[in-house]
């Protein structure tokens, strides 16, 4: 008779994978450390080889780890699946979720998994824009809720998110030695582009802009290249880039927010569900360091539903955050 793979095993397996570590999966799957090691050495035993290669404090698959991986994702979702279509009181039904492009490269990816783990029949509809656009879509109810950055409107929300903006150019380039130097910025309205030029100008800086566009992808293809010295949110500072500080010639720039805001059509329970999910994402973010690279931040929720002066406020890191401008 063939062996039978519990979930609870190929839960504990994937959070490893997912983590790279024992430590921060038996987080995730909110056991201690010595049981997860104890379902692993049970799921070794069960296959018959090993699946994890320990090296110090972290751990990678091994190629049977791998093959692995995959059919543990399909068995584990079909598992939520079928559980799913037999509970009443699973939600069910659309919602949609705008976000800043520079946002939704950096935290979408760890909100919808894990959002997609706990709600598997709900359909996520991700509309990315402007932030200047994105509320004017909540404000027509034609999105339920945005990530956008803080300061535009009546700066209302929850704030979730705070950090530098940085200016950035390739490593191994010398853009920002060129005189005037050429930038590659945001569109026109955007506070990331209005902060770099005021910089620039109370320095008496010249300066050009070489590339503008909406989208980080096109203005991280201008950096990449070695073309211009861009503005990003540290959070978006990927390998090869490097950034620029006060010694290179470039003032530093304030600290952005990230805000979640609802739109007032947004009432249901699935909603509710979809905002608790993401400020939890963005708290697990911060007190278990599943952060993107780079990032530093205050974490601070703040909700208009809290009675005055409520906050939840954590800081992390050695850094002493800045005041927004």
């Amino acid at each position: 008779m063939q062996a039978t793979i519990e979930p609870d095993l190929l839960k504990a397996f994937v959070a490893i994978a997912d983590s790279g570590s024992f430590t921060d999966a038996a987080k995730r799957v909110h056991r201690t450390q010595s049981a997860v090691s104890m379902q692993i050495k049970r799921l070794e035993d069960l296959l018959g080889r090993p699946v994890f290669v320990r090296e110090g404090r972290s751990v990678r698959l091994t190629p049977d780890g791998e093959t692995l991986l995959g059919h543990a994702r399909r068995i584990l979702k079909a598992h939520q699946d079928a559980l799913a279509a037999f509970d009443p009181s699973e939600l069910q039904g659309t919602v949609s979720l705008g976000a800043v492009d520079e946002y939704a490269v950096a935290f979408l990816p760890s909100i919808l998994n894990r959002f997609a783990e706990t709600h598997p029949l709900v359909h996520v509809e991700v509309v990315v824009d402007t932030s200047p656009n994105l509320l004017d879509r909540l404000a027509e109810n034609t999105i339920d809720f945005a990530l956008i950055t803080h300061g535009y409107g009546d700066d209302g929300g929850i704030i979730l998110w705070r950090e530098p903006v940085v200016w950035v150019t390739l490593a191994t380039h010398v853009a920002h030695l060129e005189d005037p130097v050429p930038l590659a910025l945001f569109h026109p309205g955007c506070i990331f582009r209005q902060w770099a030029i005021d910089a620039l100008s109370r320095e008496g800086r010249a300066y050009r802009l070489a590339y503008t566009s909406v989208s980080l992808a096109a203005i991280q293809a201008a950096l990449r290249a070695g073309l211009a010295v861009g503005v990003l949110p540290r959070v978006n500072v990927t390998e090869g880039l490097r950034i620029l500080d006060e010694g290179d010639g470039f003032p530093a720039l304030p600290h952005y927010q990230i805000a979640l805001r609802r739109a007032d059509g947004a009432r249901s329970p699935l909603h509710d569900h979809l905002e608790q999910h993401i400020v939890e994402n963005f708290r697990r973010a911060v007190s278990t360091g599943d952060a993107p690279p780079r990032a530093r931040a205050l974490l601070a929720l703040r909700s208009p539903r809290m009675e005055k002066g409520e906050r939840i406020a954590r800081q992390v890191t050695d850094g002493h955050a800045g005041h927004v401008t």
